[in-house]
């Protein structure tokens, strides 16, 4: 049955099935992606408890084992974080953009083929619509069978319909990874704040630890 209305929508179905198919490897690589790479909020409240609980060894044993988007981000944070406000900013960016252009491969191709698979279909059905008018001329006489013409315009308009089936799955899929990228985007802000937070509050407790040990030493020394 399937087959049977594949080939009686006529050659612009196998573009649009071919197109498909390469769609949906790339929403379910996507998939697969953004769970390996744990890009989920509860990632990142995680490190934000570890951070909030003062245990920057231990965050970064995290950030080694299990290399997700955000270990990786405070890894990056803590290694530069003596950098010049500057030129940290600058590093910060570059490795955001990075990353999310990474975890964004191929959605630019998703979003366009999303548009692409209706124009498709409509051309199909165009065609299609064409070849029925032709046939229709040829005919003799006054009278044309409804039957035959309704049976070639409901084969011209089973592109459109298999190019909407294709499309809306794509683009309910591209702006779904699309939405996720920009939260992405938005939190890593607030994890570089914290991670700098946490570092300078550990910075300020060995400088008072270190001044009060200074100042016990001289009090000792009279």
């Amino acid at each position: 049955m399937l087959i049977d209305f594949i080939l009686r929508g006529g050659p612009v179905m196998w573009p649009i099935i071919f197109i498909s198919v390469v769609c949906l490897g790339i929403i379910m690589e996507k998939i697969y992606t953004f769970r390996k790479e744990k890009v989920n909020i509860p990632a990142s409240t995680e490190i934000e408890n570890f951070l909030k609980e003062k245990k920057r060894g231990y965050s970064l044993s995290i950030s080694g084992r299990r290399r997700s988007f955000f270990a990786r981000l405070c890894s990056f944070v803590i290694e530069n974080y003596k950098l010049p406000p500057k030129i940290k900013e600058e590093l910060f960016s570059q490795f955001i953009l990075s990353e999310i252009g990474r975890l964004g491969k191929n959605l630019r191709f998703l979003g366009i083929m999303g548009h692409v698979l209706p124009l498709l279909g409509l051309f199909g059905t165009v065609t299609g619509m064409i070849k029925v008018f032709m046939v229709v001329e040829r005919v003799e006489g006054s009278v044309v069978n409804p039957q035959v013409l309704a049976g070639g315009i409901w084969e011209a308009l089973l592109t459109t319909a298999a190019g909407l089936a294709a499309a809306i799955p794509t683009l309910i899929a591209y702006h779904y990874f699309e939405g996720k990228l920009e939260d992405i985007y938005l939190e890593t802000r607030g994890i570089i704040f914290q991670v700098e937070k946490f570092l300078e509050e550990k910075n300020d407790e060995k400088n008072h630890a270190k001044k009060d040990s200074f100042n016990f030493r001289n009090s000792s020394s009279y």
